[in-house]
């Protein structure tokens, strides 16, 4: 059926499947700044301390200009000048004076130094917990998030988020936070010190650095933007390339590696372009403060040097002065720094939180209805399913079945018919939209998902190992199992003999240099699942990546695994399921079809057809 959704846990996208949420949207920094914040309420304490070290570190650094203007100002009082400015006579310094003020600017900027020092140190304890929360907030989110999710976004997008946004937001609040404030009390502080110094010479310094606020917000306004798109960028191209790299064996196949570059290339570019974009924009900050500051210098010493001629002040006023126009401007690099930062970080932080507010699955916590799995005897019932992965687009219309106990249950059909959809609805991967599901004669709605899912063992067509032993890959989530129980999984499974071959035998690990064949890799989800020991079992198509004699091998090893097991068993080589209690045949979202395998071939209907399309009749 063309209007079959993707298959879940069952299936996955190719190279060149949907890839969801890279659609450009209008974004609003505040709002998401807004969050980011109100997310780090537990740390507000230690954040404020930090601000308050950075505040007194700013300050103590304020309050060095003034001191060293008196310095100044006491080192000329030992010198009496004439025109042309040739001592005519030397005074006896007060070096009392000279060292204590030194000593002061000493003690004040060492005090700042630790300041900074203490305040750095609150914040990268801070930032780091909140990236630690995040990707635990993330994880856990990640199980809570219905399948529909994983249908329309890709892996790598996915992956993204836990990694690079993440890191980007850890990174922004510790060195922009901080610094953004601190930048904030050194422009004030230093404008009020060098109106109390004179007010003539603020207003120059200040006139000429004003341009520097007008050309920052104008940059900020433009580069916005940009840093939104390199965050989606970022994450489209981590998709693509998991998706590349997980199915690099059918582009080649297909010798697609030309059209997997040009997307690959499309998608570089506009990163790139991006980024580029940004950064220069960003870019632009740092040379443009440095000209300001520059100009202010400038400003400074031309009007300083007409008043000390006309002899308003003295020249420690204007030596003051030449370091207060580095605290103005210095903060006004620092602000355009820290925006930057913060707009990275926006960016960043509204997709983590887009991500961590996506619909959950509904709560359960009210759920009482509880089957045990050493309990179930396992009656299956379908009644009256309907279900569509797009409420508009029903693909099951009307499912009715009934299992017995222990039964082997095989379901068939077209590709599209809706077979692995229906597992899906057993497992309660997916909500119906009507009807019930029945276990032992509850509805599988009132149980939790993890009740119904420690009631099934699962085999599926895709098999899943992860690095590690190969004990651990068949022990997998199972708890108290013995080194027994798995030799009698994998002698079960036809596994034993193989296994016992290998160097370090069971605790041989699973990496890139241990290579399974496809037969050998079911054989391990098979014992999985007979260790795994549950009342009921499903079966998606298990054999159909194998040759005809590892078929045969897996084909006994799950004969053994659905001794005494309700089994569900959906299989396209009907030659598998000739000795199924009951086949259901189905087609376009109903059974068309049921009975053992001799009733449909006498039947001669559409079951009959499909078997004979695949052997010769006898």
């Amino acid at each position: 059926m063309s209007n079959q959704r993707p298959r879940g846990p069952m299936g996955g996208h190719g190279p060149g499947g949907p890839r969801g949420g890279m659609g450009e949207k209008p974004r609003n920094f505040k709002a998401a700044i807004g969050k980011l914040f109100s997310y780090l309420k537990p740390f507000l304490a230690a954040i404020i301390v930090a601000l308050v070290f950075a505040i007194a570190g700013t300050v103590l650094n304020l309050l060095g200009p003034n001191v060293l203007s008196d310095l100044t100002e006491v080192i000329q009082s030992s010198f009496l000048y004439i025109e042309g400015g040739v001592a005519s006579q030397i005074f006896e310094m007060d070096m009392a004076r000279v060292i204590k003020l030194c000593v002061f600017l000493v003690v004040i900027y060492g005090a700042g130094l630790i300041f900074s020092y203490i305040q750095g140190l609150i914040m990268a304890t801070v930032t780091q917990k909140n990236s630690y929360k995040l990707r635990a907030a993330i994880s856990e989110k990640i199980n809570l998030l219905p399948l529909r999710y994983y249908d329309s976004h890709s892996v790598g997008d996915t992956l993204s988020r836990v990694t690079n946004d993440v890191d980007t937001i850890g990174q922004t609040l510790n060195q922009s936070v901080v610094t953004l404030v601190a930048a904030i009390v050194m422009l004030l502080g230093s404008t009020v010190m060098m109106f109390v110094q004179n007010w003539i010479m603020a207003f120059t310094a200040i006139g000429a650095s004003l341009i520097g606020f007008i050309f920052m917000f104008l940059i900020m306004g433009k580069s916005q933007k940009y840093f939104v798109r390199q965050q989606r960028y970022l994450g489209e191209i981590n998709g693509h390339i998991e998706e590349s790299y997980s199915g690099h064996n059918v582009i080649k196949a297909y010798n697609a590696e030309r059209l997997v570059k040009n997307e690959f290339n499309r998608i570089n570019y506009n990163l790139y372009s991006s980024a580029w974009k940004s950064q220069f924009l960003s870019g632009l900050m740092m040379p443009l403060m440095t000209f300001i500051g520059n100009l202010g210098y400038v400003a400074v010493c031309v009007v300083g040097a007409v008043l000390v001629a006309a002899g308003k002040f003295g020249f420690g006023t204007v030596v003051a002065f030449t370091l207060y126009v580095r605290l103005f401007t210095s903060p006004l690099s620092q602000l355009a720094q820290a925006f930057t930062s913060m707009q990275s970080a926006a960016a960043a932080s509204e997709r983590v939180f887009e991500f961590l507010g996506e619909e959950e699955l509904s709560d359960e916590k009210g759920k009482t209805v509880y089957l045990p799995a050493d309990q179930a005897r396992g009656d299956v019932e379908f009644s009256h399913v309907r279900f569509g992965y797009d409420p508009e687009r029903i693909i099951i219309k009307d499912f009715s079945a009934k299992a017995k106990a222990g039964q082997k249950i095989a379901i068939v059909g077209p590709t599209g018919a809706g077979k692995t959809t229906m597992v899906n609805l057993l497992m309660r991967f997916y909500e119906l939209n009507s009807g019930q599901i029945l276990i032992d004669g509850i509805p599988t709605s009132e149980m939790t998902r993890e009740n119904v899912h420690d009631l099934f063992c699962m085999v599926l067509q895709d098999t899943w190992l992860f690095e590690g032993t190969i004990r651990e890959n068949v022990v997998y989530s199972k708890e108290n199992v013995t080194q027994e129980d798995v030799e009698r999984a994998c002698k079960a499974a036809g596994l034993h003999h193989f296994i016992r071959t290998l160097p370090k035998g069971y605790d041989t690990v699973l990496d890139d240099k241990a290579t399974l064949s496809a037969g050998q890799k079911q054989l391990v989800t098979i014992a999985r699942a007979m260790i795994e020991n549950a009342p009921m079992l499903i079966l998606d198509e298990a054999t159909s990546s194998v040759d005809t004699r590892t078929e045969m091998l897996i084909q006994q090893a799950m004969d053994k695994l659905t001794q005494g097991r309700t089994s569900f068993i959906i299989a396209h080589r009907l030659s598998t399921i000739k000795n199924a209690d009951l086949i259901l045949v189905m087609k376009e979202g109903d059974i068309i079809e049921s009975g053992t395998h001799n009733e449909l071939l006498q039947k001669g209907g559409f079951y009959a057809d499909l078997y004979n399309s695949q052997f010769d009749p006898v």
